[in-house]
């Protein structure tokens, strides 16, 4: 750059000067609001409160049935109380997103104080928009709507991706167990497409404990957005699910009994198909793995990795989504070739096969088909 056009454009003097004034006032404020500093700094600093992870709830088969969605209100609710760096809204969602912080206020001129956005039906400047609250530093933002709609909000969560931007995506009704919005509100390859993008996690928790441990991945990955993906419709809360399991990407959440004949694999709402299936088949010995985030379960150890899935045993994976993809884990899959269709949710979920008495025909079928053939795994590669 030629001299003349630098000493044009050179600001570096009174830059310094800027900032020995802003350290200057902010010791003086620091003297004067000490606790408040301390919060300011830890804020910037993108450090967490100690013992934050305490007060995620934990769920029990007597909590009854309950969505994801309503689990994540939960986990958000009591996250606000000891965060308040998260700040974000819904993009005209709030009644079947659930993302309303309920003991703050809409962020508006007269309650700048608020910590609820509402941003309208813009899906893209919302993500754009929760991009730049992640790089001013300081706040952990958040935004939701539907899960079909993040192909709206790609531009901006593809930038979240690339610029490792802390941005949580809290989408909701993400499967054709959505019902009768039908095949224009329900995702069938979003899952791909997320999943097919470096430095992001896609998680699709099975129920409430999950629904926690999805806080945990996503709030502790300090450089990379977390897509969140809910469930309209109730599940049950099932036996040996857990956050710690989840924390790890993928776990054993129902054990065979004896020697591992097949695994069936799944994420999210499936989950419980694949555990009543497992306790279905009497004469079989079925692991039941929940996969609800194939990102962090990948960064695992490869040790790890053999536990979940060991050498030998076939799998069958069940997601009432996109199958691309699971050619990395599944010998077969049950899943999503087709766009949804319309109807009351379970009758939907029926016909596309989503059912217990079609997950247990297809893992029988699997063990029959490899009874005199080699299994080959899929984990173990190798490095060239």
């Amino acid at each position: 750059m030629p001299d003349d056009v630098r000493s044009v454009f050179d600001r570096t003097k009174q830059g310094q000067e800027w900032e020995s004034q802003w350290d200057r006032m902010f010791e003086e404020y620091s003297k004067a609001y000490p606790d408040l500093a301390k919060e300011f700094k830890r804020r910037m600093s993108g450090e967490l409160p100690e013992g934050w992870e305490n007060v995620l709830p934990k769920f029990n088969s007597s909590k009854g049935e309950i969505s994801t969605r309503k689990t994540s209100e939960t986990c958000l609710q009591a996250l606000a109380g000891i965060l308040p760096d998260l700040f974000g809204g819904s993009a005209d969602l709030n009644p079947s997103c659930f993302t309303y912080i309920q003991s703050s206020k809409d962020f508006q001129r007269d309650s700048p104080e608020g910590r609820n956005i509402r941003f309208g039906v813009r899906e893209h400047a919302m993500s754009a928009i929760c991009n730049g609250l992640s790089s001013y530093g300081g706040i952990i933002p958040y935004c939701s709507t539907f899960l079909n709609f993040i192909g709206y909000a790609l531009g901006g969560v593809n930038l979240s991706s690339i610029s490792h931007a802390q941005v949580l995506y809290i989408f909701t009704h993400d499967s054709i167990g959505l019902g009768e919005d039908g095949p224009t509100h329900q995702p069938i390859e979003k899952n791909a497409i997320v999943r097919a993008q470096p430095n992001i996690n896609f998680i699709r928790p099975c129920d409430g404990n999950e629904t926690s441990g999805a806080y945990i991945i996503a709030l502790r990955n300090r450089n990379r957005p977390s897509v969140f993906a809910l469930t309209r419709q109730n599940l049950p809360q099932l036996e040996g699910s857990s956050s710690e399991g989840t924390v790890r990407g993928a776990y054993v959440i129902r054990e065979a009994k004896g020697k591992i004949d097949a695994i069936i694999a799944s994420t999210g709402s499936e989950v419980h198909l694949a555990y009543k299936a497992a306790e279905t088949i009497t004469d079989k010995n079925i692991r039941v793995v929940s996969m609800p985030c194939w990102e962090v379960f990948e960064a695992q150890p490869l040790e790890y990795r053999l536990e979940v899935f060991p050498q030998g045993v076939p799998v069958l994976s069940v997601e009432a989504l996109s199958t691309f993809g699971w050619e990395r884990y599944a010998h077969a899959s049950i899943g999503m070739t087709t766009f949804g269709s319309s109807g009351p949710y379970k009758k939907v979920m029926e016909k596309y096969g989503f059912t217990v008495q079609n997950v247990t025909e297809k893992v029988l079928r699997l063990i029959e088909f490899y009874k005199d053939k080699f299994v080959p795994h899929l984990l173990e590669k190798p490095l060239i």
